[in-house]
């Protein structure tokens, strides 16, 4: 695979649908920067990017990743072996999103758990104090940990695998 070659098609079929760098990157939810890069050949997109890239310009899978235009279609075992490989990554961050979740139920319980020491009063006792303390400190940790997990990456995963089930 020429790196250059698909930079330089995906520059042209951007061009085709009257695009700028930006305006494909905020459809993507990525920076013009990474959108110059992938264009200049540098890098390359994510395999569930580069299935929506497909999508979007009405281009084969094949065409995009050979850098130029075939005449045919897509044939269904081609199209059946990257939807494994799209579930396939799909289901480590399913896993991974049970575990994110988990964390940020983990941080509410031990703030509730603080809150509920503080609020009755019963943070006067030394030990019951320094419970409350630690409650609160994980908790504030899991939560900041859940939002960090959960940022843009999160959101990528699900649009994926929208996507996806439009398609079967």
């Amino acid at each position: 695979m020429d790196q250059q070659k698909t930079g330089n098609f995906l520059k042209c079929l951007r061009r085709e649908k009257g695009l700028t760098q930006e305006q494909l990157a905020e459809h993507f939810h990525v920076s013009s920067r990474t959108v110059s890069r992938w264009e200049n050949g540098n890098n390359m997109p994510d395999l569930d990017i580069l299935i929506g890239l497909a999508d979007f310009y009405e281009v084969d899978i094949r065409e995009l990743l050979d850098g130029e235009r075939r005449s045919g279609t897509m044939d269904k075992e081609t199209k059946e072996t990257v939807r494994k490989a799209a579930e396939y990554l799909n289901t480590g961050t399913e896993r991974y999103t049970r575990r994110v979740r988990l964390l940020l139920l983990a941080g509410a319980v031990f703030w509730f758990a603080a809150s509920l020491i503080r609020h009755t009063g019963l943070y006067q006792h030394a030990v019951l104090n320094a419970v409350s303390n630690f409650a609160e400190g994980a908790a504030i940790g899991m939560i900041l940990c859940g939002i960090i997990f959960t940022s843009r990456y999160g959101q990528r995963i699900r649009a994926f695998k929208q996507r996806l089930l439009k398609r079967q």
